[in-house]
C-alpha cells in the first residue's frame, strides 16, 4: 500500500470516526422518547418534531441496531441504555403477542397502526437482535430473534423464494409497501437481501446450522435467479417465479450488495459460495463504479434507460463502504479513490450543518439539499452509521496490515 493510500484511509477513517461519535449519535439520542417509549418517529425538513408521528417499526429495528453497533465500535457504555431502551420498545410494542412476527407501524403511544406483517420487516429485527445480543448477551434477544427466524421459514417461503406481504394472521396480501415504478411485485431484490443480512448476523453469533443452510439458500437464489450477467446487474421486482418486470438499475442496491454478499461469504468461509459469489460482487462495483459514479457522488437509479439523478443519503452512503471493500479485495487505487471522493461530496452536500438536524434524505445532482424529512419511518441511522462503523473497522484493518 503507498503513502497515497494510506493517507487517504487515515483520513476517511478518522473523519468517519467524528461523524459517527460528534454528530450522528448525539442526533439519535435526542430522538429517545421518554415519556412512551422507543423514539420518536418523524422530523420534518423544517427541523420541527412531531412527537405524535407514527413510529415504523422498521425505524426502531434500526435503531437498535445503530445503538447496539456504535458501542461495539466505540465502547462507550453511556450507549447502551439507548440500545436497551430500543429493545424494550421492539419487545413490548412492536411484536405482536397474538399471532407472531412484528407490525409496520405503531402510534405514538406504542398501540398498533398498521398490522401488516411483512417479511422485510421480520428481518430487520432479526438483524436488531443479533447485534443487540452480541452486545447484552441476553438470551431472551436471540430467542426473539430465533423465533422470527423459525416464522419466516415456516410462514413468509414458497417452493421458490420469499413472499413479501401478510396480514396480521400471516394471510397474503399484495405488496404495496415494497413495490414501486409503477409495478406490483410478488418478489423483490431487497426484502431477499435483507434476509441475507439478516441472517448472515443471526449465523454470526450463533452458528446455527439451519440458519447456514438458508444463506446457501438464498446465495445461490442471487447467482441463478437475482443476478444478471447480460446487464451486469440485479434485476430489482419479480413475479410469484422470479421473474423480472421492469428494465431497473437500482445503483445503490447494487452497490449495496456487493459488500452484503462479500460479507456473508467472510461469515461463512466456505469455497463453493466464494466461487460462485465472489466474482459477481466484483463486476457488480466495476459496473457501478463506471456507469453510475457520476459528479463525485452516486446516481440513484436508471430506469429504462433514463437515470434518476437525485442524490440519496443512502445510496452514497452504501457506495462508500462497497467502493472500500473493493479496493480491499482489488487494491485498484480507483475505488479508494471514489470512496474518499464520495465522502467528500457526503461532507459537503448531504451532513446538514443546521443545528439540531443530522443529514438531508436527498439532494439534486448538483447538491443542492431537497424538502424531505430528516426523521421518518425509512429515514434512520442504518445506512450512514453502518457506513461509520465500517469504514473505522475497515480502516483500521487495512492500516493494521492484517488484510
Amino acid at each position: 500500500m503507498n503513502k497515497n493510500e494510506m493517507m487517504m484511509l487515515a483520513v476517511l477513517g478518522g473523519e468517519c470516526r467524528a461523524e459517527l461519535a460528534g454528530h450522528i449519535l448525539p442526533f439519535w439520542k435526542q430522538m429517545r422518547d421518554e415519556e412512551r417509549g422507543g423514539f420518536f418517529g418523524f422530523l420534518g425538513y423544517d427541523l420541527k418534531l412531531d412527537k405524535d408521528a407514527v413510529k415504523g417499526c422498521i425505524l426502531n429495528s434500526r435503531i437498535l441496531w445503530f445503538f447496539s453497533n456504535a458501542y461495539k465500535t466505540l465502547g462507550d457504555k453511556d450507549i447502551v441504555p439507548y440500545a436497551r431502551h430500543a429493545y424494550d420498545f421492539l419487545k413490548n410494542h412492536c411484536l405482536d403477542k397474538e399471532n407472531g412476527g412484528v407490525f409496520w407501524s405503531l402510534n405514538a403511544d406504542g398501540t398498533v397502526c398498521d398490522s401488516t406483517k411483512h417479511t422485510y420487516n421480520q428481518a430487520f429485527a432479526i438483524y436488531a437482535l443479533s447485534s443487540y445480543y452480541e452486545i447484552s448477551h441476553d438470551r431472551e434477544a436471540l430467542e426473539i430473534a430465533f423465533g422470527l427466524f423459525d416464522l419466516i421459514e415456516g410462514k413468509c417461503t414458497d417452493d421458490v423464494g420469499y413472499l413479501e406481504a401478510f396480514t396480521r394472521d400471516f394471510r397474503p396480501e399484495s405488496n404495496e409497501k415494497l413495490s414501486e415504478n409503477g409495478v406490483m411485485a410478488e418478489k423483490t431484490m431487497n426484502t431477499l437481501l435483507h434476509v441475507l443480512e439478516a441472517y448472515t448476523d443471526l449465523f454470526r453469533v450463533s452458528g446455527d446450522n439451519r440458519v447456514k443452510e438458508r444463506l446457501h439458500f438464498i446465495l445461490n437464489q442471487f447467482a441463478a435467479k437475482i443476478w444478471n450477467p447480460e446487464r451486469k446487474r440485479q434485476e430489482v421486482f419479480f413475479d410469484r417465479n422470479l421473474n423480472p418486470l421492469i428494465d431497473l438499475y437500482s445503483y445503490g442496491h447494487d452497490i449495496e450488495t456487493s459488500w452484503l454478499l462479500d460479507k456473508c461469504l467472510a461469515v461463512l468461509g466456505e469455497e463453493e459460495f466464494n466461487r460462485l459469489c465472489s466474482p459477481i460482487t466484483e463486476t457488480i462495483a466495476a459496473q457501478i463504479h463506471k456507469i453510475a459514479y457520476k459528479k463525485h457522488s452516486l446516481l440513484n437509479e436508471c430506469e429504462r434507460g433514463t437515470d434518476n439523478t437525485k442524490r440519496i443519503w443512502w445510496v452514497q452512503a452504501e457506495s462508500v463502504v462497497g467502493f472500500l471493500n473493493a479496493f480491499e479485495k482489488s487494491e485498484d487505487e480507483k475505488y479508494l479513490a471514489a470512496a474518499a471522493d464520495i465522502w467528500e461530496f457526503i461532507k459537503e452536500h448531504m451532513v446538514d450543518k443546521r443545528e439540531g438536524s443530522e443529514w438531508f434524505w436527498c439532494t439534486d445532482e448538483d447538491g443542492n439539499a431537497m424538502d424531505e424529512p430528516i426523521v421518518e419511518p425509512w429515514k434512520c441511522p442504518y445506512h450512514n452509521g453502518r457506513m461509520c462503523f465500517e469504514v473505522i473497522g475497515r480502516t483500521k484493518k487495512m492500516m493494521s496490515g492484517i488484510c
